[in-house]
């Protein structure tokens, strides 16, 4: 019984290694897919942000995209646009910058609210957590872009998708449960 129990710390933490390399893996993926917008461009990082923070909970998340952004800053490709537009803290002092910051927090916060809710709790949650990636993301953008079209290139082109990306990772948190017993064993 005691090697048993020995033996599940490294289990666990196997366990937990993974979720953050596939969470990583995951965001690298949606940072790929996009469409070319200037400053900054249109991907699914806020569906694989969501969808993060809601499968794996608030720790798991925030440890996700922390994985994510030091391997950014490392200089691996794992942004949108990179290497293209450039690699490592260049990339992330830039445009985009703010974003992300946001994204990282917006993951520990969705986590945290949307745990033990409903539907529509889920959905509130993701709405704060859209909030502060757009209010991080907007604040720096503001030292790129000039503030009369601050709002035109940061946030219009990209509110629509994003309230469809909530929509999504709402709709899709019905196999959470299953998900977070298989984490936490």
């Amino acid at each position: 019984m005691t090697a048993l129990v020995v033996g599940a710390a490294p289990l666990r933490a196997a366990r937990i290694l993974a979720v953050i390399l596939s969470g990583t893996l995951l965001l690298t993926l949606a940072a790929k897919i996009q469409i070319p917008f200037w400053p900054v461009p249109m991907t699914l990082h806020t569906l694989a942000v969501m969808a993060l923070a809601l499968a794996a909970g608030p720790r798991l998340a925030v440890a996700t995209l922390l994985g994510y952004l030091a391997a950014g800053a490392a200089g691996f490709p794992v942004f949108s646009g990179t290497p293209e537009r450039g690699l490592g803290l260049a990339y992330m002092a830039g445009p985009t910058g703010g974003y992300l910051a946001g994204y990282l927090i917006a993951a520990g916060l969705v986590g945290a609210l949307a745990a033990g809710r409903g539907l529509l709790g889920r959905v509130a949650a993701m709405l704060a957590g859209l909030t502060v990636i757009y209010a991080l993301g907007l604040a720096w953008l503001a030292l790129f872009v000039p503030a009369d079209r601050l709002l035109a290139v940061g946030l219009a082109p990209f509110l629509l998708g994003d309230l469809v990306k909530v929509g999504l990772a709402a709709a899709g948190a019905s196999a959470l449960p299953a998900l977070r017993r298989a984490v936490a064993r």
